[in-house]
């Protein structure tokens, strides 16, 4: 059946979640920290098999998911292309570097010039880097950033592969990215934002590393209603990028005390024609669908001589 062999390796994650639990003093409560160390670990674990699954040739599903990948090139292409890429976006990066993974196309809603610094938050196996990089050219530059070693590892060898020299990959979380302040010019992301445990200090550090004017283009699946508390405690839905997913306005709540501005939230109903396969035995559909984010940060310098 489409989709169960991902679905069996993502929802693993409860039973080692629920050891984890029993195994813990009842008596003493958790720090934030610590809960969200463990939140995160669970879904480092996730996306390390589904890069290792997809190195060694092996299918973690054959269904569309955000965080599952099949074995069957065609099937792919059609899940990418679903998501609004074109088969001659599919053809232009190295095999592999497409790994059906994602909720939409952050490129689409990018504007991207050349000469501009992109980075890519949750980069996997580098696909929109990749495509970011034909954008900007040689001028510009393209960083990746995942904290998954084994998806950094596929991406900097599709990035050899592919011959992108304008393009790096490095070690982290999104929560603390490795990159200087005020350096980037446009951030996208794709489907990875909804898997922090703390999206208020996703939204922190991508202010710093902007420049005056930077934007943020991004793709991401969030809630239209409250989720439930049992999806909420779900860990394979929320390895599954759906769990963890945050309401549109505390979302736009969250981009604005960080110091966006021109926040754009627009949720696509047409996605729920694919998220509802990510997890065909819950009515997610209900509770989330996929949407394109948009905001800028405030302060452009005027260019060079302009007067």
């Amino acid at each position: 059946a489409e989709g169960v062999e991902t679905q069996r390796l993502l929802f693993q994650l409860r039973d080692i979640e629920v050891s984890i639990m029993s195994n813990s003093d009842c008596c003493t409560p958790k720090s934030t920290s610590d809960s969200h160390d463990e939140h995160r670990q669970g879904v480092r674990s996730a996306y390390a098999k589904v890069a290792q699954a997809d190195n060694s040739g092996e299918s973690c599903g054959t269904g569309s998911s955000c965080c599952g990948v099949s074995d069957d090139a065609a099937i792919n292409t059609l899940i990418s292309t679903r998501l609004g890429y074109s088969e001659a976006d599919l053809a232009s990066v190295p095999g592999g570097a497409d790994m059906g993974l994602g909720c939409g196309n952050p490129r689409a809603i990018a504007s991207l010039e050349p000469g501009e610094v992109v980075l890519d938050l949750g980069a996997g196996g580098g696909f929109d880097c990749f495509l970011a990089a034909q954008e900007v050219g040689d001028s510009g530059h393209v960083i990746g950033v995942d904290m998954t070693p084994d998806m950094l590892s596929k991406a900097r060898n599709n990035a050899r592969k592919g011959g992108f020299n304008n393009v790096e990959f490095r070690l982290g979380e999104i929560e603390y990215l490795p990159v200087a302040d005020a350096s980037v010019d446009v951030i996208i992301s794709n489907c990875v934002i909804n898997l922090s445990p703390n999206k208020a200090q996703v939204f922190n550090d991508a202010f710093r590393v902007l420049k005056p004017g930077g934007r943020l283009a991004i793709s991401d699946v969030v809630a239209t209603v409250e989720l439930p508390e049992a999806m909420r405690n779900d860990a394979g839905l929320i390895a599954g990028c759906m769990g963890n997913a945050s309401l549109v306005e505390d979302l736009e709540q969250l981009m604005k005390t960080a110091g966006f501005s021109d926040v754009r939230i627009e949720p696509k109903d047409e996605s729920k024609e694919f998220i509802r396969d990510w997890a065909p035995d819950h009515n997610v559909t209900d509770y989330v669908v996929s949407a394109t984010i948009e905001a800028v940060k405030p302060g452009r310098v005027a260019d060079a001589g302009c007067c």
